[in-house]
């Protein structure tokens, strides 16, 4: 097939994906929330709840990242650092690790990270959320609001080589070979 033959192809399947967005919107408009505790997180300031990592916002996005040891974990959370004063605009934000408090710190300062982290260890919040399981820790983000007092999640997804989340996958995408097996990696 021809470069331009290509082009028209791909340009037709990204306005189906865009079509299937703009559904997914739809559905995601009238999900029905669900109530969860107000889970407590440990942090290098102390002990913080759920309810009180929203600050002013009414809505909170939580990152569930693996830790210090993932090379994956830490390539995403590379790219929130990028895109955070945009997010925050909108939603609080906060990456959440089964890591210490001093660890994260230290991993942040040493990747330039300016986001909050929390760290799970010792609740059941990843369990709860359906980010661990028997395999251990899985990488994802959950979405919380807050309505008349009362903590309820409103959406969550995995991350993954290929989602949504981190642009890097998409411009693989672009290369004729796509990733070819291509791993994240701390340092290069």
């Amino acid at each position: 097939m021809s470069y331009r033959e290509t082009v028209v192809q791909l340009n037709d399947y990204r306005r189906k994906i865009a079509g299937l967005r703009t559904e997914m919107r739809a559905l995601q408009a009238d999900i029905a929330p669900e109530p969860v505790q107000d889970y407590r997180f440990t942090t290098a300031k102390g002990t913080v709840a759920l309810s009180e990592l929203f600050g002013d916002k009414p809505d909170l996005f939580v990152i569930h990242n693996m830790g210090k040891g993932c090379p994956y974990c830490t390539m995403w959370a590379d790219g929130f650092n990028g895109v955070l004063a945009h997010l925050e605009n909108r939603a609080a934000f906060v990456v959440s690790t089964p890591d210490d408090p001093a660890t994260q710190e230290a991993f942040a300062a040493s990747r330039g990270w300016h986001f909050r982290m929390v760290s799970h260890a010792g609740s059941d919040f990843a369990a709860d959320m359906g980010y661990r399981g028997e395999h251990g820790f899985q990488p994802g983000v959950s979405v919380f609001r807050k309505e008349d007092g009362q903590v309820v999640r409103v959406s969550d997804a995995g991350l993954g080589p290929g989602d949504d989340f981190c642009s890097v996958w998409h411009f693989f995408d672009l290369l004729p070979e796509g990733a070819n097996g291509w791993r994240a990696r701390f340092a290069y």
